[in-house]
């Protein structure tokens, strides 16, 4: 979802994608499995 809304301009990438992970961390989550894992370390 995050990839069809940043290629139609919709959203920002690099602040959608922090966001998401941000918030499943926050959620609880001790591990995150993403494709966005490269770019995300990349962004911090």
């Amino acid at each position: 979802m995050l990839k069809a809304a940043v290629q139609n301009g919709w959203i920002d990438e690099e602040r959608a994608v922090i966001e998401t992970l941000t918030s499943i961390r926050r959620a609880g989550a001790d591990l995150v499995f993403t494709y966005y894992a490269k770019d995300a370390a990349a962004w911090l």
